[in-house]
């Protein structure tokens, strides 16, 4: 098990499989998905996703590691963030973020995205770590 990810506002946690719930609060709504392959979700979809994630945290030689965006203030779930090792040999890796969009405007993805860069330096001792967006997604492209 990996420790947790601190911020000055939020930190990041393993997933557990009640989290699906909040997941869903998002992951439903068709303006997070949009430059997404994937949703909205279903409520199936929101728990296979969760459980998932919770399989992968337990695997032995892992790539895939998915933290629950936990805001300090209120305590909720408001995204996840992601790392993933795309390159064992070469030490490459890739983030991923979504955000609730409530929670969009304020910094939490670029927060989320800091925080996910410096474990995979320091902790994942990876040599690269990139980062893809869709175009249309101002939101992120502008970073």
């Amino acid at each position: 098990m990996v420790s947790n990810l601190i911020t000055k506002r939020l930190f990041l946690r393993e997933f557990e499989a009640s989290d699906w719930k909040d997941v869903h609060k998002y992951a439903s709504r068709p303006i997070v998905c949009q430059y997404q392959p994937w949703g909205p979700n279903t409520e199936n979809e929101s728990k296979a996703f969760v459980e998932q994630i919770v399989v992968d945290s337990k695997q032995n030689s892992r790539s895939r590691y998915v933290f629950a965006i936990i805001e300090n203030e209120n305590g909720k779930l408001i995204g996840a963030g992601e790392i993933k090792i795309r390159d064992f040999k070469n030490k490459n890796g890739e983030i991923a973020y979504i955000v609730n969009p409530d929670y969009w405007g304020m910094s939490f993805a670029t927060e989320v995205a800091k925080i996910l860069i410096e474990f995979g330096f320091k902790e994942l001792n990876l040599h690269r770590i990139y980062a893809t967006c869709d175009p249309r997604n101002i939101g992120s492209s502008k970073y």
